[in-house]
C-alpha cells in the first residue's frame, strides 16, 4: 500500500468545496445563531453552555482512545484553569486533569499562532502521568509508528505514518501550513470548516507523537475554526464522532490513500454541522434547565434537587428509562417510602410528568 504522504503531490491537499457548499452555508447560519443567542443568554447561563461543552469534549475525545475519565475531575481541572474556582479544587484522576488542562488552554489561546512550543505542552499537559512514553517531543522510536487492528497474530494495519525521522521536517512544514491558512494568512482559507477537516487531516496523517494524536488533531480542529469565527467555538466534535467511532476511523482511512480527499472533506465538515446543531440544542436545553429551577429550586428539597441535578446532567438525550422510586432510592439513599413521598410531591408541583403504570411507572422533566 502507498499512502499520501509517499505520494508525489504529498502535501497538496485536493478537493472539491462545491460538494459542500450548502453544509457552510448553514453551518455559517447556524454558527451566527449561537453567537447570537450566546451574547443574549444570562451571564450564569453562558458560562454553563461553555463548561458543558468543553467538558463533553474532554471526554468524548478520550472514549475516542478508550479511555474514561471521571467527569467530575474533568470539570474541576477546567474550572481551575479558567480561573473560575477561588480555590482551586483537587483532582483524583490525573488524566482528566490533564485534558481539562489542554480544554482551557485551547480555548484562552484560539486566536494564536500554532507553534511547535505549543503542541509540546498540550502533549505534556495530555500525557505527563504517562511514564511509558516520551512527553512533549516527537517520536523518535525507529519501528514503524502504525494503525492496527485485530487479534495477535491476525492484525490488519490500516494505516502507516511517515517515519520518525522525518517528522521534525514534516511538522515545520505543517505548522507554517496552518499559520499560513490562517485568518490574514497568505494563503488563507476562508471557509473554517474546510481547513479544519484539512488541518485534522493532514496531523493524523503525521501522527508526530508517541501518543495523544487523535486528542490533540481534533483540538487543532476546533482551534481552526475558532480562528475562523474569532471566537471560542461552541461545539465538541468529539461527542459527534465518538456516536459512530467507525465511520470517522473509515473516513480516515479512505483519505490516507491518495491526496484527493474531497470524501474527507464531506464527512468532516457534515461531523462540523452536526456539532454545531448539537451545541443549539444544548444551549436550549442548558436555558430550560435554568428556568426550571428559577420555578422549583425553593419547593425541592435536598433530596429531591440531588435527583433532579442528576437527570439533568444526562443533558438534551433524557435520562435513560425516566426516574422511579428504585433509582431515586440509589442516588438519594433513602428508604422507599421516602423516594415514593418525595417522587408523589415532585408530581404535584409540575416538576415531574409521569408515564407509563404499575411497575412501568416513571417520571421525566418537565420542561
Amino acid at each position: 500500500m502507498i499512502y499520501n504522504w509517499q505520494q508525489p503531490d504529498w502535501p497538496e491537499f485536493r478537493y472539491d468545496v462545491s460538494k459542500v457548499e450548502d453544509m457552510l452555508f448553514e453551518f455559517a447560519a447556524l454558527a451566527g445563531h449561537v453567537g447570537g443567542m450566546l451574547k443574549a443568554l444570562p451571564e450564569a447561563v453562558r458560562l454553563e453552555a461553555v463548561l458543558d461543552t468543553m467538558v463533553a469534549e474532554a471526554i468524548k475525545t478520550s472514549e475516542i482512545e478508550g479511555e474514561y475519565l471521571s467527569r467530575q475531575d474533568v470539570v474541576s481541572s477546567i474550572r481551575n484553569n479558567l480561573g473560575l474556582n477561588q480555590t482551586p479544587e483537587a483532582t483524583k484522576d490525573k488524566m482528566a486533569q490533564g485534558a481539562g488542562e489542554l480544554m482551557a488552554d485551547a480555548r484562552k489561546t484560539y486566536a494564536g499562532a500554532l507553534t511547535v512550543e505549543k503542541l509540546f505542552q498540550w502533549h505534556t499537559m495530555l500525557l505527563k502521568e504517562q511514564k511509558r512514553i516520551h512527553v512533549g517531543m516527537w517520536r523518535s522510536h525507529e519501528e514503524p509508528m502504525q494503525v492496527v487492528s485485530g487479534a495477535l497474530g491476525k492484525e490488519k494495519v490500516h494505516f502507516e505514518a511517515p517515519p520518525s525521522a522525518r517528522i521534525p521536517d514534516e511538522m515545520s512544514r505543517f505548522i507554517q501550513w496552518f499559520n499560513q491558512t490562517a485568518p490574514g494568512g497568505d494563503k488563507e482559507i476562508r471557509k473554517g470548516p474546510v481547513r479544519s477537516a484539512v488541518a485534522h487531516l493532514y496531523f493524523e496523517t503525521l501522527h508526530p507523537f508517541e501518543d495523544g494524536n487523535g486528542r490533540i488533531g481534533r483540538a487543532i480542529a476546533e482551534k481552526a475554526l475558532s480562528q475562523t469565527l474569532g471566537r471560542p467555538v461552541l461545539l465538541s466534535l468529539s461527542r459527534t464522532i465518538e456516536a459512530d467511532k467507525q465511520a470517522y476511523y473509515n473516513a480516515l482511512e479512505q483519505a490516507q490513500k491518495n491526496n484527493d480527499i474531497t470524501s474527507w472533506v464531506i464527512y468532516f465538515v457534515s461531523v462540523i454541522l452536526t456539532s454545531q446543531q448539537q451545541a443549539i440544542s444544548l444551549i436550549d436545553y442548558i436555558l430550560k434547565k435554568s428556568m426550571f429551577f428559577d420555578q422549583f429550586r425553593d419547593a425541592l428539597n435536598e433530596r429531591q434537587t440531588k435527583a433532579v441535578r442528576r437527570m439533568f446532567d444526562a443533558g438534551p438525550e433524557g435520562f435513560e428509562g425516566g426516574m422511579n422510586a428504585r433509582k431515586y432510592m440509589g442516588i438519594t439513599k433513602t428508604s422507599k417510602a421516602t423516594a415514593t413521598r418525595d417522587l408523589q410531591q415532585l408530581l404535584e408541583l409540575g416538576a415531574f410528568i409521569q408515564e407509563g403504570g404499575g411497575r412501568s411507572t416513571c417520571y421525566v422533566l418537565n420542561i
